[in-house]
């Protein structure tokens, strides 16, 4: 190794000589290297008087020859030069948030009525920004339909609310809506037509669920085909789509709806068990996404058993991004214990390579569990986060969540961290006489004398203590509780999405 540094060295000098006007044919002036110096690599002592004066001139030492690290010979000065720093990953968190229904009762659309006749809905958001603003992914299922102004407001059970909840959405920053909901259909196709063309107007909101234009077989077909030449010719299409999303934030990749925050690509699959019916109607297929499956022929929905699409989405999504996040619309209503049925939908999610599951519907919290898949990998399911925002009358349905997962990224990719994932218990309070929607606020926030005046006493007839909330959130949420400060602590995020 010093040999060769010492050749290096010296050819270095030569090189600079040339450089200077000094013919390698002629003779060297004194200060310069010999040919037997460079041949011997200084260490002989064969060279020329002028050669060793030379190298005692470069400040190398006749004994050796070599330049001593980050000095470079300059028409016989030494100048001291900057030593190249390896570049270091620097390693950094991506945060996704996610709340539940956003349950748009009538009082809630009321409480947005302003005295021009106009509408306005970011209140509800606003206690909840100190959290969004600390998550590079947001996600809410808008469990409603925002089927068109023009077929007028209303609850249930055939709601369909204001566009301006939707600009409320955009306002508050999200950027993900999920909308296959039990409720999508409320409106028919028209409400879905009418909806999809509402989220038109923010791209950088990934809105996934329903569909305006109805995929063929032919679409399918043609897709699947393109997919396969992609892979046949190595990587041109498809490193180009991935380049697209990297850029634009949202985008779909071989079928897949995906989101790119902070290089990191997220795919966003969102599936609910039907629209309120017991055959799903032909004019809706492929315009709502079906968790359950259903006959081909007659429509009948299958409510036990796991529309094959969905792992089949699962394992195409695993393809193209680098967290793949499944948000089910499932599960029995006002039970806080996930049934039989999502769990053996939960556990075929992981083994078709789900990282993370948030489940929606029942309109209760239910528990947050680590499941592991047949590979040997765990995936973090959330069985359900109940209500955003509701004014129903059961006291378990003010207890609510808020999905909080960290992922880390290194050279090596992305990992899910565990120990700082979980949930953050929520209380919504709604006010009655009339009936107004409230606040969201954090479980540890809320107060007994909050719960003393909250509505559902009046409205639903039903008492709510804090010592009830509290033992309840102990109950299903256990130990993937986190205290408030856990995300607060965080750094307000940069990102454009």
């Amino acid at each position: 190794m010093k040999k060769l540094q010492k050749i290096c060295a010296v050819l270095l000098c030569a090189a600079l000589l040339a450089a200077t006007g000094c013919s390698s044919g002629g003779a060297l002036p004194a200060g310069n290297l010999s040919d037997t110096a460079v041949a011997d690599g200084g260490a002989s002592g064969a060279g020329t008087d002028g050669a060793a004066a030379g190298t005692e001139t470069a400040g190398t030492g006749a004994d050796s020859g070599a330049l001593p690290d980050a000095q470079t010979v300059v028409e016989g000065e030494t100048v001291e030069t900057e030593p190249e720093e390896e570049e270091v990953f620097e390693e950094y968190d991506v945060t996704l948030l996610a709340f539940g229904d956003n349950l748009m009762h009538m009082g809630i659309v009321n409480t947005g009525r302003r005295d021009d006749g106009s509408y306005e809905y970011n209140f509800l958001f606003e206690n909840m920004q100190k959290y969004l603003d600390r998550a590079d992914v947001k996600i809410i299922n808008q469990e409603t339909i925002l089927g068109g102004n023009e077929l007028g407001f209303s609850g249930f059970p055939a709601f369909n609310s204001p566009t301006e909840v939707g600009d409320a959405i955009a306002a508050a920053g999200f950027n993900v809506v999920l909308h296959a909901t039990n409720h999508a259909f409320d409106q028919q196709m028209r409400g879905i037509e009418n909806c999809c063309a509402f989220w038109q107007k923010y791209p950088e909101i990934l809105m996934v669920g329903i569909n305006a234009e109805e995929e063929t077989a032919e679409d399918a077909d043609a897709e699947a085909a393109e997919t396969d030449a992609d892979t046949d010719t190595g990587t041109a299409a498809a490193d180009e789509d991935m380049e697209e999303v990297r850029e634009d934030g949202v985008a779909e990749i071989d079928g897949i709806p995906c989101l790119t925050v902070e290089g990191v690509t997220f795919a966003v699959l969102n599936y609910t068990y039907g629209p309120n019916m017991e055959t799903l109607p032909s004019s809706l297929r492929g315009h709502l996404n079906m968790l359950c499956a259903y006959n081909e022929q007659s429509g009948a929905i299958d409510f036990t058993t796991l529309n094959p699409q969905v792992p089949e989405d699962i394992r195409a999504a695993r393809e193209v991004a680098d967290i793949v996040v499944v948000c089910p619309h499932w599960g029995t209503e006002y039970v806080a214990e996930p049934s039989s049925y999502q769990r053996d939908f939960a556990q075929q999610m992981a083994d078709a390579g789900a990282d993370v599951i948030i489940g929606t519907h029942p309109h209760v919290p239910q528990p947050v569990e680590w499941i592991t898949a047949a590979d040997g990998s765990e995936t973090l399911c959330y069985y359900s986060l109940g209500n955003y925002v509701s004014t129903q009358k059961q006291a378990l349905s003010m207890l609510e969540g808020m999905a909080w997962v960290v992922f880390h990224v290194d050279e090596e990719g992305v990992t899910l961290t565990r120990e700082d994932s979980g949930v953050l218990p929520l209380v919504c309070h709604y006010t009655s006489g009339p009936v107004r929607f409230g606040n969201v606020y954090a479980l540890e926030d809320y107060t007994e004398e909050l719960a003393q005046r909250h509505g559902i006493w009046n409205y639903g007839g039903v008492a709510l203590h804090l010592d009830y909330l509290q033992e309840k959130s102990g109950e299903i949420f256990g130990d993937m509780a986190l205290p408030k400060q856990d995300i607060l602590d965080r750094d307000v995020t940069q990102s454009r999405f």
